[in-house]
């Protein structure tokens, strides 16, 4: 097995730093990240670090297969539906478990799954259907088990009363996925009643162009 180059985790960190500072995607310490180095291996962020002052001593390196960590760092406790995650989606290397306002906000909605997120069109084209896992404790090997389950078949998942996960094949990706998602929920919450989502026909059209 290759050793994991200083490049590799440099690279994440930056990644890690962008997400904390750049896009508004995460407050503190809440969320993390994990990025799939080989077909054994995951990068993935330690627990309770912002990831907006991220560490090189702060990356945990885990085997993607049962979890087990591979050196000092104590990863973040969604490191099992990060490995998860990574297994049932070979075609994606990173997961990103982010928690922006207007998104959190609707995670809180009653009626969270009666909502269309389809109201621009990126959502359709970039993410496709939306799922919706219900309220686990975090770290649980419930949420851990809803949250694989869900992104199996979806790019990104509204965890009730939590967050929200999304998975791309790169950093960048994932990023835009997440930031686009963000504006849709945006859009949602400022139109209120007076909101006209996109129409079927678009809808289905978007997601196979």
């Amino acid at each position: 097995m290759k050793k994991i180059t200083g490049r590799q985790f440099s690279d994440f960190v930056t990644a890690c730093h962008r997400i904390g500072r750049e896009y508004g995607l995460l407050r503190c310490s809440s969320g993390n990240l994990s990025w799939r180095v080989d077909n054994q291996r995951m990068l993935v962020t330690a627990t309770r670090t912002w990831l907006a002052d991220l560490r090189k001593d702060q990356v945990a390196v885990v085997r993607i297969a049962d979890g087990t960590v591979l050196n000092r760092a104590k990863p973040s406790v969604e490191s099992g539906f990060h490995a998860g995650v990574l297994q049932a989606r070979p075609e994606m290397n990173v997961v990103l478990h982010f928690q922006t306002p207007f998104a959190t906000t609707l995670a809180c909605r009653e009626d969270l799954a009666k909502i269309n997120f389809s109201v621009i069109l990126e959502v359709p084209y970039y993410i496709g259907k939306v799922a919706i896992v219900p309220f686990f404790q975090p770290g649980s090997e419930p949420l851990a088990k809803a949250v694989i389950a869900a992104l199996a078949t979806h790019n990104m998942a509204v965890l009730r009363n939590h967050g929200m996960v999304v998975v791309g094949t790169t950093f960048d990706d994932a990023i835009q996925k997440a930031v686009f998602f963000e504006l849709a929920c945006e859009i949602i919450v400022r139109a209120g009643n007076k909101l006209r989502p996109l129409s079927r026909q678009a809808v289905r059209e978007l997601r196979h162009a």
